[in-house]
């Protein structure tokens, strides 16, 4: 039977209807997306140590032959313990299995085999607890990098790993059409799919692995540079919607504010102003750090659409920064007469319906909701100015959608990460640029600590001493409830993508579910205390969230969910657990949530991590307040990754980057290059048309989250 990638996993030999249906809750049906599950590490059993003082301790491989025959002996608790002896030149040790009886038949006394496990020392010597077991033959070569996959109960890494092997034996290299055409692989210096998949999922070097692992950095960001390059020739040649400057009367919206503009807010909404008085479509970024202001920028460009006869939508990442951005526009925008209103999917549908019918009808002026703006069956009356908030949350092609509920609308993006300049000119290539480089004045500096466990009981007080002096808390969790153990292999047994040679084990995450209860119950008993997470639907967030900011709520135990949006001017205290487990723009957003009043607030970055980077990256957190600064050392710390791609759970919703490999690359030219390949195609093909680049368009559908029907 001929295998290609569209071939169900069950063609394969050994995947029963049983083990297909636990790959497909992975999201593998297909050959194609068997190939595409990509390890998350590997076994370097290639690297053999020796029985010596020198390997106590580390985990490896160990070429032993065995002296003696296994015995076995039942233990405490119903278990069995099996033993025996084996050597390495003149040292020897005892082999350690519990409850594996079967050892006993599988060893062959003066026989040799690779183990893998830990070497610690006993009280009789040398002692090792082998994980895997390898004969060592003459005519057999073994492997030396074994990948290491994600899993789930039910499957095992022999299984994946045989199950992927096979597929690449079997599918010949013609039926895997590459993505990328050959010029751009010449000029990206990548090599071929096929060779990729075999270097990924079967390497004999960590160069190999590289290898196979830049190919698909260079796709993904390659991709993205073309869904870029595509938006940007798509407006060139637009007509926009003419503003007249005299109808906006634009004192009515300066008069309306309850604060002073700033003169970097007054600069970027003079340049938007003469965006949307030009005969072409505005395209630009608003860029600031946290607290600079652009909101209000926003609000400027949407007041002028509506006063020359146009509606204005604003879409955000999430229901609670959307609800945000309602209150505030309404209270400004109302104010001036303009109807407001907001969409998202948790509306009810009697709400809905009256939403629809007034955005149709053009009774509402202004709308601010999420995804849901751009779902069937919205249509607008005369949609002029299309706004979108964390630009770094949306693919462009999703900003496109919105876009298409009209015809050229402008268009203003708004990102609350700063972003380093050279990288914005890349990543934003199809809009121009505004820097909001000034902050409001009274903006309160936050003073940033970072603790270890170890003063966990002084930071419960300094908690204690806020709330009791009227403040309130935030603590923010990277994962919304305790973490099953996905994999049999424990942390320190494999080496990760960067090869750090000594990995360290990564501390348990701490999560908000659990973590919120822990403090109600045992340590803040006398507080009120609620927790929130991307899972709970907008109206439960909306509910804590009001609490939250009525002050009822003493401590909010989060994820990242409180990381944009939220202003409440009372909270002075955020801890954020875990800490090394966040990029450093993210560290700046959540650490923004706070010093928004008149008291004295604090950012406290709980971390135990003792590798090197990581030491780095918080301290420089704690002595840089400056976002764009922090924006340029995390860049080269992280590479762009941090800014493009949005692989966590909160953050994978429609409209977010499918980034697998890239947010690993710290190769910002390798992103340059993309970008320069990507206009010379785009310039030859505008929208992949052609049938050779058929598979690059499904291909820059997937990085955006779009299909390829789409696209065209």
């Amino acid at each position: 039977m001929k295998i290609t990638l569209e071939s169900k996993v069950t063609e394969l030999s050994g995947c029963g209807k049983k083990r297909s249906e636990l790959l497909s809750l992975m999201g593998i049906e297909n050959v194609g997306q068997l190939l595409r599950h990509f390890p998350r590490g590997y076994q370097n059993r290639g690297d053999v140590k020796a029985l010596s003082d020198e390997s106590v301790g580390e985990t490896g491989a160990f070429i032993l032959t065995v002296s003696g025959s296994a015995q076995t002996a039942r233990i405490s608790g119903g278990r069995t313990l099996t033993k025996c002896r084996a050597f390495d030149g003149d040292k020897s040790c005892t082999l350690v299995f519990f409850n594996r009886n079967y050892i006993k038949d599988v060893l062959v006394t003066g026989c040799t085999y690779r183990f893998w496990g830990k070497l610690i020392r006993g009280k009789t010597g040398y002692e090792l607890s082998p994980s895997t077991i390898e004969p060592v033959t003459d005519n057999v070569k073994l492997r030396e990098f074994i990948p290491l996959y994600p899993l789930r109960a039910g499957l095992t890494q022999k299984f994946i790993s045989s199950l992927i092997l096979s597929a690449l034996d079997q599918i010949e290299p013609s039926e895997i059409r590459d993505a990328l055409p050959e010029s751009v692989r010449e000029a990206l210096d990548i090599c071929t799919e096929y060779e990729a998949y075999r270097y990924i999922h079967d390497p004999s070097s960590t160069d190999m692995i590289e290898k196979g692992r830049f190919r698909f950095i260079a796709e993904e960001l390659f991709s993205f540079a073309c869904s870029v390059t595509m938006a940007n020739e798509g407006r060139r040649n637009l007509i926009g919607k003419r503003i007249d400057p005299e109808r906006s009367k634009f004192y009515d919206f300066t008069a309306a504010l309850p604060f002073k503009l700033t003169a970097a807010q007054a600069k970027v909404i003079s340049e938007i102003r003469k965006d949307m008085t030009s005969d072409s479509p505005m395209a630009r970024l608003v860029s600031g750090d946290v607290g600079s202001g652009k909101t209000v920028c926003a609000m400027a460009a949407a007041f002028i659409a509506v006063r020359n006869g146009y509606q204005a939508a604003m879409m955000a990442p999430t229901e609670i920064l959307a609800l945000q951005h309602y209150k505030d526009f309404n209270e400004i925008l109302g104010k001036l007469g303009i109807k407001c209103g907001y969409l998202s999917g948790s509306v009810t549908a009697a709400k809905r319906r009256e939403i629809l019918y007034g955005l149709e009808s053009g009774e509402i002026k202004f709308v601010v909701g999420t995804h849901a703006l751009i779902s069937q069956g919205v249509k607008y009356n005369n949609l002029g100015l299309v706004i979108t908030d964390e630009q770094h949350r949306f693919g462009v092609m999703q900003r496109a959608v919105l876009s298409q509920k009209a015809v050229s609308p402008h268009v203003l993006v708004m990102s609350a990460t700063p972003i380093p300049r050279t990288l914005a000119l890349i990543l934003c290539g199809d809009l121009d640029i505004s820097v909001i480089d000034e902050l409001p004045p009274g903006r309160q500096p936050v003073d940033t600590l970072v603790i270890g466990e170890k003063h966990r009981k002084r930071m419960y007080g300094f908690i204690e001493k806020e709330i009791l002096a009227g403040r309130q808390v935030y603590i923010v969790c990277p994962s919304v409830e305790a973490q099953e153990e996905e994999e049999e292999v424990p942390e320190e047994e494999f080496l990760r993508f960067d090869f750090d040679k000594n990995p360290e084990r990564m501390p348990k995450l701490k999560s908000a579910i659990d973590y919120e209860k822990r403090l109600r119950e045992d340590v803040f008993p006398q507080f009120k205390t609620a927790f929130l997470h991307g899972r709970m639907s907008g109206k439960e967030k909306d509910a804590v969230m009001s609490e939250f900011a009525a002050g009822r709520i003493d401590i909010l135990v989060s994820t990242t969910v409180i990381e944009v949006g939220v202003n409440v001017p009372n909270a002075t205290l955020m801890i954020v657990e875990n800490a090394e487990r966040f990029g450093m723009s993210q560290l700046h957003q959540l650490r923004g949530r706070v010093g928004r009043g008149s008291e004295k607030s604090y950012c406290i970055l709980v971390s135990d991590s003792k590798t090197e980077t990581a030491m780095k990256r918080l301290e420089i957190m704690k002595t840089v307040s400056d976002g764009y600064k922090i924006a340029k050392y995390d860049l080269e710390l992280r590479g762009p990754g941090d800014f493009i791609s949005l692989n966590s759970q909160n953050a994978r919703q429609h409209g977010a980057l499918n980034f697998r490999m890239a947010g690993l690359c710290t190769d910002t030219q390798m992103l340059e290059k993309a970008f320069r390949e990507a206009v010379k195609l785009i310039k030859s093909d505008p929208m992949l048309e052609k049938e050779e680049h058929a598979e690059l368009k499904k291909a820059v559908g997937t990085v955006t989250g779009l299909t390829a029907a789409t696209l065209s």
